[in-house]
């Protein structure tokens, strides 16, 4: 029996001699060996073998205000700034290495061109036919610099809501303007944070009424107002304007939300007149809740007067003073010095005050001279 190569077993290119492995003699989907090159000889197969198969040049686009990336059909948010790492991946995705090849490895050095190009230097190694190959690759990769649909609404002005916060029978006061600010902000994060692309503040504004903020979609501009009143209390009113209509004929409306903020806020000092002395408010959520200033006995509002009972506004904790405590008289009387005129009054002792306190805080109005809650007596 001949030793040699059986009929066939010669390069069709060459002539040369071939030893093909065993697999190599399986059909393929169409009948004939599975990979038509299997055939040639090692010689004749790696003169026109490419290990890698990479595009001429890879353009990236990018949102120059927001840093989003555009992917398929849709911009994708990745807070990229520095493109480097943007380049690697996207240059990852787009190279092929020959189906063959097997224990493949790679690196990547990029070499940053100018602002906008990178170019990747890319080196294979891998194994085919039981021999190591190398190959090194060269793409750039060009930066297109861009403007997102979202970053591009924000520039045109676009808002479908307007959230407005207000005071009822005041004004809202710095800390209230500063902590609703923040709360829409949490809140368009927290979409954000979800892939939302179409959450964002379009502009926020501060007027004598209180703030004013414009919000992407109506949707979003209620969830804001409403997530106002629930941490500064209050109620949420609103009111539709109709703007357009859509492709399909559908009325578009824009929604006015106003997070309108109770009378009195948390500190208040108010005289409800109904002989059981002036009251510091502690909560403004659902009925309005307080300690009586004279005995320290817990208010509520009855639920027909919610958070706007029929009250006049003495002064805050924040305009009381501390003062000296003279003498504690009884359990409902103590001295303390007029923070104005340093004499020495009798004023009635809340249950709240601390017997050991050497200074109390003290309210001073047309009414009298009142002891406030100090800090650890909340």
């Amino acid at each position: 029996m001949s030793s040699g190569p059986r009929s066939g077993e010669f390069c069709p290119r060459c002539g040369d001699a071939v030893e093909r492995p065993p697999e190599a003699d399986l059909p393929g989907p169409h009948g004939g060996h599975a990979d038509p090159d299997a055939v040639l000889c090692d010689d004749c197969y790696f003169e026109d073998f490419e290990l890698v198969d990479a595009p001429d040049r890879i353009e990236v686009r990018v949102c120059s205000q927001c840093g989003a990336l555009h992917r398929g059909k849709r911009w994708v948010d990745v807070g990229a700034r520095d493109y480097t790492d943007i380049a690697v991946e996207e240059t990852a995705e787009r190279l092929s290495v020959h189906v063959d090849a097997e224990e493949v490895d790679w690196g990547v050095e990029p070499e940053q061109v100018d602002q906008n190009t990178i170019r990747m230097h890319c080196l294979f190694t891998g194994r085919i036919r039981e021999t190591p190959l190398s190959e090194e690759v060269t793409v750039p990769v060009y930066i297109s610099r861009e403007t997102c649909d979202r970053c591009g609404r924000i520039a045109g002005d676009y808002y479908a809501a307007i959230v407005q916060v207000r005071g009822t029978d005041r004004n809202p006061t710095p800390e209230e303007n500063d902590r609703a600010k923040e709360i829409a902000e949490e809140y368009i994060a927290e979409r954000e944070a979800t892939g939302d692309r179409n959450a964002f503040i379009t502009e926020t504004k501060e007027t004598k009424d209180g703030l004013n903020m414009k919000i992407s979609t109506n949707q979003m501009g209620q969830g804001i107002a409403h997530r106002i009143v629930r941490e500064l209390g209050g109620s949420v009113s609103d009111a539709p304007t109709l703007v357009t209509e859509d492709g399909d004929g559908n009325e578009v409306y824009r929604v006015t939300f106003v997070a309108r903020l109770p009378p009195y806020t948390p500190g208040d000092v108010i005289d409800l007149d109904d002989g059981d002395g002036p009251v510091v408010v502690t909560s403004a959520h659902g009925n309005l809740k307080g300690k009586r200033v004279e005995t320290g006995e817990r208010y509520e509002a009855d639920f027909k007067e919610g958070i706007a009972p029929d009250a006049r506004k003495l002064g805050t904790r924040a305009d009381a003073e501390r003062t000296t405590v003279v003498a504690i008289e009884d359990e409902r009387a103590v001295q303390v010095l007029d923070p104005e005129t340093f004499e020495s009054k009798t004023v009635p002792r809340p249950d709240y005050m601390n017997a050991d306190a050497d200074e109390v805080p003290v309210l001073k109005h047309r009414e009298g001279l009142h002891v406030l809650p100090d800090g650890d007596e909340e």
